[in-house]
């Protein structure tokens, strides 16, 4: 009996499906509106507008700090004017001034008897102390300042016309030197 209904049921959903589709020719309406619609003159299109050039944009922000950097605290060091400034040829070289700055690390702080001391790192691996007024690097450098995460020097470098000039640095703890 199911079956029965099943085939009945696809065969009345079929019939439907095949009148719908079946021509009653009578579709004059459709084909007078079409016959109107193409008898009249075709509509002018308006001109598309003047494209206008728009400049192209230049980044310039390419020489500024980057947003993702922390910014960097810079001090104006002290530059004594004339031909005052000039290495010292005289005074005998400590051990850290073979290696340059950035070859260099801070590894710690110690304090004793108010004297605050550095602990640096070489090329090598070795641990040496410094103290304020010590030389360090290849550029004359004088530590001016130990703090708990820097140490702040001042470098005395060619600046072009045979003469000198000071310049500030800072090593931080743990590495990567900025000048």
């Amino acid at each position: 009996m199911q079956i029965l209904s099943k085939r009945a049921l696809a065969t009345a959903a079929l019939a439907a499906a095949l009148a719908g589709c079946g021509s009653s020719g009578d579709h004059q309406d459709l084909r007078a509106f079409m016959e109107e619609v193409q008898a009249r003159p075709p509509g002018r299109i308006e001109p598309l507008p003047p494209f206008e050039q728009v400049p192209p944009f230049a980044y310039q922000a390419s020489n500024m700090r980057s947003p993702f950097e922390p910014p960097v605290e810079i001090r104006a060091p002290n530059r004594p004017s004339g031909p005052k400034v000039k290495p010292d040829p005289n005074r005998p070289k400590q051990y850290l001034e073979q290696y340059p700055v950035a070859n260099l690390t801070m590894v710690g702080t110690l304090s004793q008897n108010a004297r605050t001391f550095a602990l640096v790192q070489d090329a090598d691996g070795g641990v040496h102390r410094v103290e304020r007024g010590d030389y360090m690097g290849t550029d004359h450098g004088r530590i001016l300042a130990i703090e708990e995460s820097a140490i702040e020097l001042i470098e005395i470098v060619p600046d072009g016309t045979g003469g000198w000039v000071e310049r500030s640095r800072t090593v931080p703890l743990g590495g990567g030197d900025r000048g």
